[in-house]
């Protein structure tokens, strides 16, 4: 359902008379808080408890779209987000952690597959009921359904999930490398946002130097928060998660600039411009447990390259959007990114988790996790950062042709960026020796 305050965008600036890149804060600030809370959050899933973790996150969720209602102003709303922000990473971080702890390498990618399949089900219902419940009640309304959904989850988990995975709790937690973490990904991410402001350059100078000391840190210390080594000696794995950054930072502003423009430009109330973007997600949810399927006995490599090919080329199709862009061009274009990213996703996934070994699970997880939202948050903040310079200020209504330029540049850029990333998602080496 977190998905439904993409659609709700348009009716949430006329509310708050909100400008294009102070919507985009809106959709951007949950996947920035996600991306910085990742890391910490996994680790201390490994100490407290994944269900634990996984239960408190749920409560954080539901605590803070309740709250949402009563955002008098657009910086409430944005703080709000972040908080949900930080549940959604407790959720995230814990999943696929459990998952493969559950299932053996043979049977993993189906079960990877169907998880991304109830995920992108999660996200083809969030903008077709998303509109429905925005056009007849209102944009809080999004927030009191999620709100209510996340109450369900944690009920369901308490209840049902009696197990505990606690696979250090003999550990220390690295505080002083948390927050080196959370302070290096939240400088260098607002510097990207304030672009094109000369302070801009300050932020992104100060993340990059606290990245550096994180680093540093992070390989000095006996037992860290981020486990740099993985990376270093695991070509799958970083080459794995290096594919996943760049795919979903080429993939994720997609349902923001099309709800925006779906509205804006062609006219649609929210409940159509949701029913269109369902296409996407809703593929996407009817292939991935094939592709994973598939992932158990064929090279994932072969399948996630072959599917980042199909979404740079849907990307491409999406970056020629006009006044005059036909409803088929555009059902065309979301078909090839709905089954493109399908064959790469649950692949991606079995390949990262079945290139480490129980033990590393929940750093396995949290950093997928962590390059996911990564990816999302740069994706987004390339469209902000595009609106910030070409519309400034301006309302998008009165400057239909600076908004398509925009749209259509944040397009071009991101299938260039997803043709990048088929090499080192190919590249990547074999999970299956044995089978060879």
């Amino acid at each position: 359902m977190i998905s439904t305050v993409n659609i709700a965008l348009p009716v949430i600036g006329i509310y708050f008379k909100a400008d294009a890149a102070d919507l985009g804060w809106v959709a951007t600030s949950y996947m920035l808080a996600t991306a910085a809370a990742l890391v910490p959050v996994g680790r201390a899933a490994d100490i407290i408890g994944r269900r634990k973790i996984f239960l408190l996150g749920a409560a954080l969720l539901a605590i803070f779209n309740f709250l949402a209602l009563f955002s008098m102003n657009l910086t409430f709303l944005i703080f709000c987000r972040l908080l949900q922000g930080i549940g959604g990473a407790m959720i995230v971080t814990t999943s696929v952690a459990i998952l493969a702890s559950i299932f053996p390498p043979g049977e993993r990618g189906r079960a990877m597959g169907i998880n991304t399949a109830a995920t992108y089900l999660g996200l083809s219902m969030g903008p077709f009921c998303g509109g429905i419940l925005v056009q007849n009640f209102g944009w809080k309304s999004i927030f009191v359904s999620t709100g209510v959904f996340s109450l369900f989850v944690f009920y369901m988990i308490l209840r049902y999930i009696k197990r505990e995975w606690r696979v250090a709790k003999d550990e220390p937690f690295d505080i002083l490398g948390s927050a080196l973490y959370v302070i290096f990904l939240l400088s260098f991410m607002y510097g990207i946002f304030l672009v094109p402001q000369v302070k801009s350059l300050y932020f992104i100078s100060a993340g990059i130097v606290i990245a550096l000391l994180f680093l540093r840190h992070q390989w000095i210390i006996p037992n860290p928060v981020f486990n740099i080594k993985l990376f270093l000696g695991n070509r799958s794995f970083a080459f794995s998660n290096l594919a996943a950054l760049i795919n979903y930072a080429a993939t994720a502003s997609v349902a923001f600039l099309l709800s925006l423009y779906l509205q804006y430009v062609k006219g649609m109330s929210p409940q159509l411009a949701g029913f269109v973007l369902v296409i996407q997600p809703a593929i996407q949810a009817g292939f991935s447990p094939f592709a994973g399927r598939m992932s158990d006995n064929v090279e994932p490599r072969y399948i996630a390259s072959a599917g980042m090919a199909l979404t740079a080329l849907g990307l491409f199709f999406l970056s020629r959007l006009s006044l005059a862009t036909s409803f088929f061009h555009l059902i065309f274009a979301l078909c090839f990114l709905g089954f493109g990213f399908a064959l790469f996703s649950s692949p991606n996934v079995n390949a990262i988790m079945s290139s480490v070994t129980n033990e590393y699970y929940g750093a396995a997880s949290s950093t997928l996790a962590t390059m996911r939202l990564l990816g999302q948050t740069m994706s987004l903040a390339l469209a902000t950062a595009i609106f910030s310079v070409k519309l400034g200020k301006a309302q998008i209504a009165a400057n239909l042709d600076l908004f398509l330029g925009s749209v259509n540049l944040a397009f071009f850029i991101s299938a260039i960026t997803c043709l990048v990333g088929i090499y080192f998602s190919y590249v990547r080496g074999r999970i299956h020796i044995d089978k060879t």
